[in-house]
């Protein structure tokens, strides 16, 4: 398609989209964690301190040193922060209001960025206690996790 420049002359003009598709390779860490979720268990690694990171990492992030031993978590957790969407975008894998929250699952040290779902921005709370909704088909991605929802709905 072409318009008319303010110069007189023709723009031109071609449609492109930029995309950049890859496979990442997971290593042994991430396999074990991704494998666990498709067996619908979770897995945090512990640092040589004897913390458990969840998603577990090859290296501790606070020192650099390598980690070992994995440790199943959950399946449930508690909200230590979170924000409402209220209403979702179009891409976003829940269609109906949720809350993206940093859920420290239980047995981890830290927290899981995912989705809580299955309550009202009144309900919703730091510190609530939520659990792991298993997809109703696990593969081995984070999506086998299809959000957290409150442990005990009111």
């Amino acid at each position: 398609m072409s318009q008319q420049a303010s110069g007189g002359g023709e723009l031109l003009r071609a449609d492109h989209v930029m995309e950049y598709a890859y496979k990442r390779s997971l290593g042994s860490v991430l396999s074990h964690f991704f494998t666990g979720l498709r067996d619908r268990k979770a897995y945090g690694i512990k640092t040589k301190a004897g913390r458990v990171l969840v998603p577990p990492a090859e290296y501790d992030p606070e020192t650099g040193e390598e980690t070992s031993g994995f440790v199943e978590v959950g399946p449930g957790g508690t909200v230590e922060s979170w924000t409402w969407i209220g209403v979702p975008k179009e891409k976003n894998h829940l269609q109906e209001p949720f809350a993206w929250a940093l859920v420290k699952l239980d047995g981890a040290n830290t927290a899981l960025l995912h989705t809580v779902s299955g309550v009202s921005e009144d309900q919703m709370q730091t510190g609530m206690r939520v659990k792991i909704h298993w997809a109703d088909e696990t593969v081995g991605r984070i999506q086998d996790i299809a959000y957290f929802e409150p442990e005990n709905p009111s």
